[in-house]
């Protein structure tokens, strides 16, 4: 996170946000021989947040960092073999995010931001079909959303010199899926479907 003023850029470091998220997906598969291609929209609530004091401005105040929705919009490409699915997928992403700027003695809330931003995202996945139309699987996403400014105007003096600032973000996620295939099961050997 780096800070803007009227002499110049503060870079105040970087920090690790953690938490976790649930959600769901919905998307369309189609398999030809051991080959799987596939489309797919995702949806998640997000708590993955990051508070850190704002030592280089003010240590009197800190910031919190938050995201609160992450979706993803992505093409796949897997590998079948018996009832497994190897995948890599790679898209869009887009997450929801919340910069507060806080008093560290009283906790009130001095100034905050939101913003939607769009970046790109890779992963890679693989599911087991354990029953008929049902898989789990474990995946791993990487998700670039570039930078963001946010802009304030307060009254508190302490933030009068701070223009707005600039926030880089990445997010990895590994999650466990859960699956229910509509149709399609049975039209061909199972030997041949993951």
């Amino acid at each position: 996170m780096d800070f803007v003023t009227a002499i110049g850029t503060v870079a105040s470091g970087c920090g690790n946000g953690s938490g976790g998220v649930a959600g769901g997906q919905i998307g369309y598969r189609w398999q030809t021989n051991q080959f799987v291609f596939g489309l797919e929209a995702q949806g998640d609530w997000a708590d993955l947040k990051n508070t850190r004091v704002l030592s280089l401005i003010d240590p009197t105040l800190s910031a919190t960092a938050k995201t609160d929705a992450i979706g993803l919009f992505t093409g796949q490409i897997g590998w079948a073999w018996n009832s497994a699915l190897l995948y890599v997928k790679g898209g869009a992403a887009v997450t929801g995010n919340r910069l507060t700027i806080f008093d560290n003695t009283t906790g009130i809330g001095l100034v905050s931001a939101d913003n939607t931003r769009w970046g790109g995202a890779l992963g890679v996945g693989w599911e087991y079909g354990f029953a008929q139309n049902w898989s789990v699987g474990v995946e791993y996403d990487h998700l670039w959303m570039g930078h963001a400014n946010n802009s304030f105007s307060v009254a508190d003096p302490r933030l009068a010199a701070v223009l707005n600032d600039r926030i880089s973000q990445d997010v990895d996620m590994v999650t466990l899926r859960f699956n229910y295939r509509f149709g399609g099961y049975g039209k061909a050997p199972v030997a041949a479907r993951y």
